[in-house]
């Protein structure tokens, strides 16, 4: 983090709490932590002076309020403050990003569709699978992934769990019925995934869509040049995985802890960790992805044993962020 300089921040809707991660003075870790009812997606701008985060039923946009170059009293380089709320009602967002225009783009995974938000509604569609015979809000195919263009910035890829189009059909498909869709095209790009999660495209390999086969726990990437619909597994990482954020050539895992109930049970995930002699964890791995290998870990332990999403904060050292439950809100301004 310190050669990198760089912070992390990840989100557990389990336990309701945005954290971040960075570096004390004398090479501690700093962690700060503030609560957020079933927090899930986060976005992080390129100069991380902007996040956004969906919660149970809002979206969040928190700016920072420390000026470039400086610190608070007690040595943060970035103050996040919620500066922007639009209330969307309980519609199970997940994955966020941000058009080039400013504008988020959000999955609404209870109506199986992209959106965008509104002053006057709940959320604007912009786009849904074409075997989606209804925007309802019945979870039809637990679509859940977005990944950007990052020339255009604009929706490219999407992940989802199934091809049902019945209420809550996905669950059914969980072993081997995930997609990776091309939002442009409305083509599958690959299949036979299981609970696929967090597409992304890295700028150094802009003919590959990277992603997280959950029910698996392998990261790995489709090569969509080649046309070729291969998920190319390159590491195993001991967890359910959720949220998938690059640091130049290493990318940033979120693993999940085992849950008891169906959702988690019965995949693939659980024959990888006993040929392993492993237990899913719930951690942060930093993973070379040129060879797969792990390079660094952040073991989370305590009530805390699902992760949804990582975003690194890049240029920053020691963040912090305000949220609802003490009264500092009340008296922190930004003024000019």
């Amino acid at each position: 983090m310190a050669r990198e300089r760089v912070s992390l921040a990840f989100t557990t809707y389990q336990a309701g709490k945005m954290f971040m991660v960075g570096l004390q003075p004398d090479g501690r870790l700093s962690v700060y932590e503030r609560t957020f009812n079933r927090c899930m997606g986060l976005h992080a701008s390129d100069d991380a002076q902007t996040l956004w985060m969906t919660s149970l039923f809002q979206l969040w946009r928190f700016e920072n309020y420390v000026p470039v170059g400086q610190a608070t009293g007690d040595g943060y380089d970035r103050l996040y403050v919620p500066t922007l709320g639009h209330t969307t009602g309980d519609v199970d967002i997940h994955d966020l990003h941000v058009r080039a225009d400013g504008m988020p783009v959000f999955v609404v995974t209870a109506f199986n569709c992209l959106a965008t938000a509104s002053p006057e509604r709940s959320f604007v569609p912009l786009w849904r699978p074409p075997f989606i015979s209804a925007l309802v809000g019945e979870d039809r195919c637990h679509l859940n992934g977005l990944a950007m263009d990052p020339q255009t910035r604009d929706p490219a890829y999407v992940t989802m769990v199934s091809r049902s189009d019945v209420a809550d059909g996905w669950r059914d498909r969980r072993v081997a019925g995930g997609v990776l869709m091309d939002v442009r095209s409305n083509e599958v790009v690959t299949e036979g995934l299981s609970m696929p999660h967090s597409p992304r495209v890295h700028p150094k390999w802009p003919g590959r869509v990277w992603l997280l086969n959950a029910g698996t726990g392998f990261l790995g990437y489709v090569d969509v040049e080649s046309c070729d619909g291969v998920f190319h597994e390159v590491a195993f990482c001991p967890g359910f995985l959720r949220g998938l954020s690059f640091v130049g050539d290493h990318a940033l895992v979120g693993l999940s802890a085992g849950r008891e109930n169906r959702t988690f049970q019965g995949l693939p995930l659980d024959t990888n960790l006993r040929d392993r002699d492993a237990d899913a964890r719930c951690a942060i791995h930093v993973v070379n992805l040129e060879s797969g290998s792990t390079a660094h870990w952040l073991r989370v332990s305590g009530v805390v044993h699902e992760l949804y999403d990582v975003v690194a904060l890049r240029g920053v050292v020691r963040p912090m962020l305000l949220g609802f439950k003490t009264d500092e809100i009340c008296r922190v301004l930004n003024v000019s």
